[in-house]
C-alpha cells in the first residue's frame, strides 16, 4: 500500500495493489465506505494472466462521525491486538517460568540445606553415640580394675583350691602364702587378672544395657520385664566371654604348677600357641559359655529386680522425686545414685552371690579344662565325670566359700563403681 501526505483540503490519496481476480470486489467494498473514492489503474496487456491491479483510493480525514478514523480497524486491528496479546502472554509466561524456576531453585537450595543439616545431625549423633559407648566401656573397665584389686587376695585363694587342689583350710593356706611369698603373694597375677576382667566387665556391662534397651524397644513395654532382663544378662555374659576368654586361659596357666617357668603373659601365650595351637587359648569355651549365660542372667536379673522393687516402693518414689527436684550441680555423684550407696553395694553383693552359687560347678570344670595339655585333653562332660569320680559331688563346689567371700565385695564394689562412673562420666 502506498500512502502520500495529506492534501490541503484534508483528503489523502493512496494506492493499493490488489490481485486481479479480487480487485473489483475489494474496490466495491472500499467505495462503499464514507468519504472514499476508488479507481483502478490499467492492466498489463503483455500477460495473459490478470496481473494485480493498482487501486487508487481517496479518503477524507476531516473530523466528523463519517470521516476517516485514524487507527487500526478490521483485520489489521485484530492482528495488531492479537500480536500485542500474544506478546503480553509471552512476557507473562516468561515471568511465570522465571518465578517457577526461582521457586524451584529456592526449594532445591532448601532441600540441600535440610540434607546438610540432617547430615550434620547424623554425624553429631554418630559422634555422640561413639563417645557415649566409650564412656560406657570405661565405666565398666574402671569398675573391674577397682573391684579386682580389692579382692585379689581372695581370688588367689580361690584359684589355689581349684587349680592346685589345695587340701588345707583357709587360714592355713593364708599363712603359707604369707610366709613363703609375703603380702605381695596375695596379689600374684593381679595385673593379668585386670587385663582379663577390665575388658570383660566393660563389654559385659555395656552389652547388658544395650541388649536390655533393644529388647524393651522391640516389646514396646514401658518397663523391662524380668524375662527380658534374664535374656539380656545371658547374652551379655556370652558376648563378653567369647571376646575375653584367651586372657583368662593365660592367667589360669600362669597360676598353675609350672606356669612361673613360662614367663609372663606373652611367654605363656607364645608357649601355648607353639605347642598346642592358637585355639588352645579358647580352652574351656563351651563350659564358659554354659556357665556365663546363666551367671549373667542371674546377676543382672537379680540386681534389676531388687532395684525396681525399691524404686516402685514409697521410699524409692520419694527418693526419685527428691532427686528430680534437686538442681543440677547441687548433688554430688554419691547423692545421684538411684539406690544410694548402701543399697547399691548390698544389691550388687546379693546378685553376685546368687550368680556365683548357681554356676560354680561350671567354673570348676572350666578351670580344669584350661589346665589340660594336648596329650591328656578331655571334653567338658568327661572332665566333670572325672572330678565327681575323684572327689564326689562336693568336688564341683571346691573353693566355693572363698569364692563367695571374693564375690561379695567384688560384685558389690563392681556395680557400685560402675554406677558411680556412669554419673561421673555423664553416660547417657
Amino acid at each position: 500500500m502506498w500512502l502520500p501526505p495529506a492534501a490541503g483540503d484534508g483528503t489523502v490519496a493512496a494506492g493499493l495493489f490488489l490481485d486481479g481476480g479480487d480487485a473489483a470486489a475489494h474496490g466495491a467494498l472500499l467505495a462503499a465506505m464514507p468519504g472514499c473514492s476508488v479507481s483502478f489503474g490499467a492492466r498489463s496487456r503483455r500477460r495473459r494472466v490478470a496481473p494485480p491491479g493498482f487501486l487508487s483510493l481517496t479518503m477524507s480525514v476531516k473530523g466528523g462521525s463519517r470521516g476517516f478514523v485514524a487507527g487500526p480497524v478490521g483485520l489489521l486491528a485484530g492482528a495488531e491486538e492479537k500480536g500485542g496479546q500474544e506478546e503480553a502472554e509471552a512476557e507473562a509466561e516468561v515471568l511465570v517460568a522465571g518465578k517457577k524456576a526461582a521457586e524451584e531453585v529456592a526449594v532445591a537450595e532448601g532441600e540441600v540445606l535440610v540434607l546438610h543439616e540432617k547430615e550434620k545431625e547424623k554425624d553429631a549423633r554418630a559422634g555422640s553415640g561413639a563417645m557415649n559407648m566409650t564412656k560406657h566401656l570405661w565405666a565398666g573397665a574402671v569398675a573391674a580394675m577397682v573391684s579386682r584389686t580389692v579382692v585379689a587376695p581372695l581370688e588367689r585363694l580361690k584359684l589355689e583350691y581349684i587349680v592346685r587342689g589345695e587340701q588345707r583350710n583357709l587360714f592355713e593356706l593364708m599363712h603359707a602364702i604369707a610366709t613363703t611369698q609375703g603380702l605381695k603373694g596375695f596379689w600374684k597375677g593381679n595385673f593379668v587378672n585386670i587385663l582379663r576382667t577390665a575388658p570383660f566387665k566393660a563389654v559385659n556391662f555395656y552389652a547388658y544395657d544395650t541388649y536390655r534397651k533393644q529388647l524393651l524397644k522391640w516389646s514396646g513395654n514401658e518397663e523391662t520385664t524380668n524375662l527380658e532382663r534374664f535374656i539380656a544378662g545371658a547374652f551379655a555374659g556370652v558376648t563378653a566371654t567369647m571376646m575375653c576368654i584367651p586372657m583368662d586361659t593365660i592367667r589360669t596357666r600362669m597360676v598353675a604348677p609350672g606356669g612361673e617357668a613360662l614367663g609372663g603373659v606373652i611367654g605363656v601365650a607364645r608357649h601355648m600357641i607353639q605347642t598346642e595351637g592358637f585355639f588352645s587359648l579358647y580352652k574351656g569355651l563351651v563350659p564358659s559359655l554354659i556357665s556365663m549365660a546363666p551367671s549373667g542372667a542371674v546377676f543382672y536379673g537379680v540386681y534389676d529386680i531388687l532395684k525396681m522393687a525399691y524404686l516402685h516402693s514409697p521410699e524409692g518414689k520419694n527418693r526419685v522425686l527428691m532427686m528430680k527436684q534437686q538442681k543440677q550441680g547441687e548433688a554430688n555423684a554419691l547423692d545421684q545414685l538411684e539406690l544410694g550407696t548402701v543399697r547399691t553395694l548390698l544389691y550388687g553383693a546379693i546378685a553376685g552371690c546368687c550368680a556365683e552359687a548357681a554356676t560354680y560347678p561350671f567354673e570348676v570344670v572350666r578351670r580344669q579344662l584350661q589346665m589340660q595339655v594336648k596329650a591328656t585333653r578331655m571334653n567338658a562332660f568327661a572332665t566333670c565325670l572325672k572330678i565327681v569320680d575323684q572327689g564326689g559331688v562336693p568336688a564341683l563346689y571346691a573353693g566355693l566359700i572363698p569364692s563367695l567371700l571374693q564375690v561379695l565385695p567384688s560384685a558389690s564394689i563392681s556395680y557400685f563403681v560402675y554406677e558411680l562412673m556412669k554419673i561421673v562420666l555423664k553416660v547417657e
